[in-house]
């Protein structure tokens, strides 16, 4: 079983305000609702949308000028990055929009699957269509795309894992503009492996692929109706000139030429039906319906393919159970549970009906030793700023100086507070502070020094736990030493993490304590557990 903790009841830190960072990301449109507080949004000096608890706004891709979106402290706000051909035609204004509150935690879901390798049929992107159309009004031919004529196919996909994650998120959006470091962090890979199982399984390199990606969906969007320049900006192409070079340079004839060789052919009727359905945006249409579409019924379940992580992946289940499986062992996840899933083992993640779960961030193997699944519960008092700290960790939408490591240090503070269970605590609101405040700061530079503390307090320690100060300390740090033990981590890592500066005076202090020594009580450790 992983090793599970329940945090004391507290309140969690207060939300910041946010603002996007248009450097971290490419220039695409942007799906924004709030979902609690307030946002704001401006695009090239222009008037500012302001928007509030139930609102949306669709944010065209940046042009000339400059994007900004700031949120006010205590706002939750989800950005989603709609598929290429979403909004394509028309929807070039900053549009306001109501989100029904049936369909929030679908959308939070649909967050959760385009930052994650989960996946799931029914969260497609072109529900989002759904989500603004009035009920009752003719079904919305789905901006999409033809099959492409013979010829003019799309390269091979990729066999492994990894690579296909890839290869079939830039096939449903092949505008996505990520560097390939960017890329294999999203499917927790390494750039060197992403580029060599693209070269393994195509033939080409992962920059050719996408290219050729490009092209094909190029084809596609013209066979469908649209213009080259608007087909240059769904797939990718800072100009219309850029596209017209790679695409001659690939199949010997401009977008243009392609484009009326096409349509000149026998049989290609349909294929202006489809254009013509094309020329009216459904998405701005049902934006500005005011009524509202019936919520789903049902969140479907979702998983991952089996894979493995570099780093430490913490996740946390707002809603509902889900489970995470590796090698012959289930780990069960419930409501309220972050689970940190270790690094190097292969597993699958999968969550059950009417679930949601949201990554929190990661921990390389330095920052946190981990070899089984470590668990903590979080009250739904902590569902806000969870959910903040998930946007802050997968998106551009983050607080001034974001700092990646403050969900590490949090999720220690859980376990500091866990712990301090495991070992008399006073209950001397005074005392207790500065009990929590060592158990927080164990292992920094300082943090197991003895402190000013005031008579009174070291006389609430002698009364309530039966210990002196020193001695309550000194058990602390022992019931930490021996987790982190159990836990596969070797003995000088924890004796730097619980602060002592030599293994042999960490040793000689375990020793005294527990009647062994920190090895042995490692071995007999791990043999129980066989």
């Amino acid at each position: 079983m992983p090793s599970s903790f329940a945090p004391e009841s507290g309140r969690p830190p207060p939300i910041p305000g946010a603002r996007w960072d248009p450097a971290d990301v490419p220039l695409r449109p942007l799906l924004l609702w709030v979902r609690k507080g307030a946002a704001h949004v401006r695009l090239d000096g222009g008037p500012v949308l302001h928007l509030k608890a139930g609102e949306g706004a669709w944010i065209p891709a940046d042009g000339p000028g400059e994007r900004a979106i700031t949120t006010e402290p205590g706002t939750i706000a989800f950005p989603l990055c709609p598929q290429a051909g979403v909004g394509a035609r028309g929807l070039s204004e900053l549009t306001r929009f109501d989100v029904p509150s049936g369909w929030q935690d679908w959308l939070i879901q649909l967050f959760n699957l385009h930052v994650t390798p989960f996946s799931g049929r029914e969260y497609s992107p072109e529900a989002i269509m759904e989500l603004l159309r009035r009920p009752g009004s003719p079904a919305p031919a789905l901006v999409g795309r033809d099959p492409a004529p013979e010829g003019f196919a799309a390269p091979a996909m990729p066999r492994a894992r990894g690579a296909r994650a890839v290869a079939e998120e830039l096939m449903c959006d092949p505008a996505l503009d990520l560097t390939v470091e960017r890329w294999a962090s999203r499917v927790l890979s390494s750039a060197r492996t992403l580029r060599r199982d693209f070269l393994a399984d195509t033939g080409l390199t992962f920059e050719r692929w996408r290219l050729l990606c490009r092209l094909g969906a190029a084809v596609e969007f013209l066979a469908a109706g649209y213009d080259v320049d608007q087909v240059a900006s769904l797939v990718g192409f800072a100009s219309r000139n850029g596209l017209t070079r790679a695409f001659k340079g690939r199949f010997g004839l401009t977008p243009h030429e392609f484009g009326r060789e096409l349509f000149a052919r026998p049989g290609t009727g349909g294929l202006t039906q489809r254009a013509a359905a094309g020329q009216t945006d459904d998405l701005i249409r049902m934006m500005r319906e005011s009524d509202s579409p019936t919520a789903p019924e049902m969140l479907p379940a979702a998983s991952t393919p089996s894979h493995t992580n570099d780093v430490h992946v913490l996740s946390w289940m707002y809603r509902g159970s889900g489970y995470l499986d590796i090698g012959e062992q289930r780990y069960e996840r419930e409501r309220g549970v972050a689970t940190w899933i270790p690094a190097e083992k292969e597993h699958v993640t999968g969550l059950r009906e009417n679930s949601v779960s949201l990554p929190l961030g990661n921990a390389s193997t330095a920052d946190l030793n981990l070899n089984v699944p470590l668990q903590v519960r979080f009250s739904p008092a902590w569902d806000d700023y969870l959910m903040f700290c998930s946007i802050s960790a997968r998106s551009a939408l983050r607080p001034h100086e974001h700092n990646p490591r403050h969900i590490l240090d949090l999720f220690a503070e859980q376990v500091a507070a866990q712990r301090a269970l495991s070992v008399p605590m006073p209950t001397d609101p005074r005392a207790r502070a500065v009990a929590m405040e060592y158990l927080r700061r164990i292992g920094e530079p300082g943090g197991t020094q003895d402190a000013d503390v005031r008579a009174e307090i070291h006389r609430a320690f002698r009364d309530e736990t039966g210990m002196t100060l020193g001695r309550w300390r000194y058990a602390a740090r022992m019931r930490i030493a021996r987790d982190l033990l159990a836990g596969g981590a070797p003995p000088s890592a924890v004796a730097r993490r619980i602060g002592y500066a030599h293994l042999p005076t960490f040793s000689a202090a375990f020793s005294r304590f527990h009647g062994l020594s920190p090895r042995a009580y490692q071995e007999r450790e791990a043999a129980n557990s066989r």
